[in-house]
């Protein structure tokens, strides 16, 4: 079943609400799987190092990757209004996470201490430009503004390559 509204200038001052679900079951182990319905399922676990079964990446590094993901999706959807042309962009993310935190020491955050993302967007567009296109992208990013909100020091590098050259 699908849903569209179609709202007049005047009607964006009233929010504009949707609703995604995901269900999630967990066996007693640190895998948890996953059921995005229509969109999927996938996996999170611990290396085996940490008392997991190393069957997919840990919840900390999906939320790195939901990160790089909707910087996809906003980046699009803003070049696009922009009239910005792009062939891709290829992130590289990391994070740090003082484990005190996971441990019981209430005075440390369980969360990300930093997050680093480097993107190499490939356009031929200006610097200029580009920036703009990233100005408004990480103003409406929901991942990215949750984890700023969050406090966490972020840093993103935007990088403008040449497009690939195709033979």
């Amino acid at each position: 079943m699908k849903s569209s509204k179609v709202v007049s200038a005047q009607d964006m001052d009233e929010p504009i609400v949707r609703k995604k679900s995901v269900s999630a079951r967990n066996d007693g182990t640190m895998k948890t799987h996953i059921d995005a319905g229509e969109y999927g399922g996938f996996v999170t676990d611990e290396p085996r190092a940490h008392g997991g079964s190393g069957a997919g990446p840990s919840p900390l590094q999906t939320v790195l990757g939901a990160l790089c993901g909707c910087e996809g999706v906003t980046f699009n959807r803003t070049a696009t209004e922009f009239d910005f042309s792009y062939e891709g962009i290829n992130f590289d993310g990391s994070y740090t996470i003082d484990i005190r935190g996971r441990m019981g020491d209430r005075r440390v955050r369980p969360h990300f201490q930093t997050v680093r993302v480097e993107a190499r967007v490939r356009t031929q567009e200006s610097e200029a430009r580009l920036r703009e296109v990233v100005e408004e992208t990480e103003a409406r990013c929901p991942v990215y503004n949750l984890i700023s909100d969050a406090g966490v020091r972020m840093e993103i590098v935007w990088i403008r390559e040449p497009p690939t050259e195709h033979a």
